[in-house]
C-alpha cells in the first residue's frame, strides 16, 4: 500500500490508530524502550517499542507475504487468532498442533485477546503484519518447544529477529539477559541463540503460514513440513553435595 512513510499521519487509519508526530514517535521508543527492559513482562510497553521502531521491517515482512501465495492470501483473508480460534483447538486431539495450542494456553492461563492492539503504526495493511506477528506468538512457542521462560523469551525473540528483521526483537534479545544469572545467561548464548540463529534461517518464513488451516495435522508432521528444529532444553543442575 502507498505508505505513508515512517513520517507520521494525522488522521486514522484503523480503529484504535494514534497517529503520532515523529518527535513523539521517537520519545515514545526511548520511554518504552527503557520500560521493557526493566518490566519485560509489560507486552503493551514491548508493543509500543517494536511500532515505533519496526516500520522499515513491517514492510519487508509484507512484501514478502505479497510474494507467496500464502502470504498474499493471509493478508486477504486477514486471519485472526482470538478466543474463538483457541476454542477450536481445545476440541483437537492430544497431538495435534491445534491440541498442543491449547494445552500450552491452558497451563499457563493464557488468553489470546490479552495482546494489545497496535496502535502506533501508520499504515493500515502494515498495522496488520504487526498485529499477525504479535498474535502468532504463542504458536511460534509450541512450534519450536520454547519455554516461556526468560531464556526462553529471549531465544524467541532471536529467532523471530533472524525470521523478521524487528529491531525491538534484536534489542530485546541483546539487552534483557543481564536480568539472568550466570549459568543461565551462559546457556542462552552457548545454546539457546546459536539454536534461534540456525532455526530462524532453516524454518518456513513464519509470517507466510496457514496456521489457522493446520491445526488439525499432527505436530510432528508439521514441524517436519515447516522446517522447524526445535529449542535445546537446559540440563537441570546437579545439586551441591556439602
Amino acid at each position: 500500500s502507498q505508505a505513508s512513510s515512517s513520517s507520521s499521519s494525522t488522521r486514522e487509519l484503523y480503529p484504535g490508530h494514534r497517529p503520532l508526530t515523529m518527535l513523539q514517535k521517537s520519545l515514545l521508543s526511548v520511554a518504552a524502550g527503557v520500560g521493557a527492559v526493566a518490566f519485560p513482562h509489560r507486552a503493551d510497553l514491548v508493543g509500543a517499542v517494536g511500532e515505533t521502531t519496526g516500520w522499515y521491517a513491517l514492510r519487508r515482512m509484507r512484501d514478502r507475504m505479497r510474494r507467496d501465495p500464502t502470504g498474499r492470501d493471509i493478508l486477504r483473508r486477514r486471519p485472526r487468532i482470538t478466543d474463538d480460534f483457541l476454542e477450536r483447538c481445545h476440541a483437537l486431539p492430544e497431538g495435534t498442533f491445534g491440541g498442543a495450542y491449547a494445552r500450552f494456553m491452558g497451563r499457563r492461563k493464557f488468553n489470546p485477546n490479552d495482546r494489545p492492539p497496535v496502535r502506533f503504526v501508520d499504515d493500515e495493511e502494515l498495522a496488520y503484519v504487526a498485529t499477525r506477528s504479535r498474535e502468532v506468538h504463542d504458536l511460534w512457542h509450541v512450534l519450536f518447544q520454547c519455554p516461556t521462560t526468560v531464556q526462553g523469551e529471549l531465544a524467541l525473540k532471536a529467532l523471530e529477529f533472524a525470521q523478521t528483521g524487528l529491531p525491538m526483537a534484536a534489542l530485546g534479545a541483546a539487552i534483557a539477559p543481564i536480568r539472568l544469572d550466570a549459568s543461565r545467561r551462559r546457556f542462552l548464548f552457548e545454546e539457546m541463540y546459536p539454536w534461534a540463529r540456525r532455526a530462524g534461517a532453516r524454518a518456513a518464513d513464519l509470517m507466510c503460514l496457514d496456521y489457522e488451516g493446520e491445526i488439525g495435522t499432527d505436530l510432528a508432521e508439521l514441524r517436519h513440513k515447516w522446517r522447524i528444529t526445535p529449542a535445546p532444553k537446559q540440563p537441570k543442575e546437579a545439586p551441591r553435595s556439602d
